[in-house]
């Protein structure tokens, strides 16, 4: 199953999932690890001359009354997810131009940098532009990926191609998902809830 693919399924057995009343859902993002959900919240209902301050203060409300509203059946739909794709699952709203992701997972990665490197992270930190070496390269990272948008745009479609060829392939039917598809192994007293 390509990677284009398990987001798909993904994205519906959410649509099936989430109760109609809680928001459209906006956007999926996954990667290795982790799933993000970000669904749009209903604007709070204020006066046409309502100044940006109070329609800032307003959606932040609304998504905070979400979050707190929702938070033991977003937890429980979260187990649900986690256990059938192996990833945690974060959560989030967006309001009118307001947003806010609740909780995601932090990764640490490993890399070698070189002096001339490091420098840089240093620098960043010298100058106060982040706390630490780790916060500096997550800062680097979320630079390149908005400058170089339309290129990793391009790299990942390109990146979908080679898995939806890799799909095709001799084992194509071998790997089994959690969401939908049968599972293949005995089953157990425990296990067959």
């Amino acid at each position: 199953m390509t990677r284009q693919e398990r987001e798909q399924r993904i994205r519906g057995w959410l649509s099936g999932r989430l109760p109609e009343e809680w928001f459209d859902l906006v956007e999926l993002t996954t990667d290795r690890e982790e799933i993000t959900v970000i669904g749009r919240l209903a604007a709070p209902k204020l006066e046409d001359e309502a100044s940006a301050v109070e329609r800032a203060a307003a959606e932040a409300g609304r998504i905070k009354e979400f979050r707190e509203r929702t938070r033991d059946d977003r937890i429980r739909i979260a187990r649900e997810l986690e256990h059938a794709t192996g990833q945690k699952v974060a959560w989030g709203a967006c309001c009118g131009e307001s947003r806010e992701t609740f909780t995601t997972l932090s990764v640490p990665v490993m890399t070698r940098l070189r002096q001339s490197e490091r420098r840089v992270l240093d620098t960043l930190v010298d100058s106060g532009v982040a706390r630490t070496r780790s916060e500096a390269l997550a800062w680097c990272v979320k630079l390149v990926g908005r400058n170089a948008e339309s290129w990793l745009g391009e790299l990942r479609a390109a990146m979908a191609h080679v898995e939806r060829v890799r799909a095709e392939g001799p084992d194509a039917g071998e790997v089994a998902d959690n969401l939908g598809e049968p599972d293949e192994g005995p089953k157990t007293a425990a296990g067959a809830s």
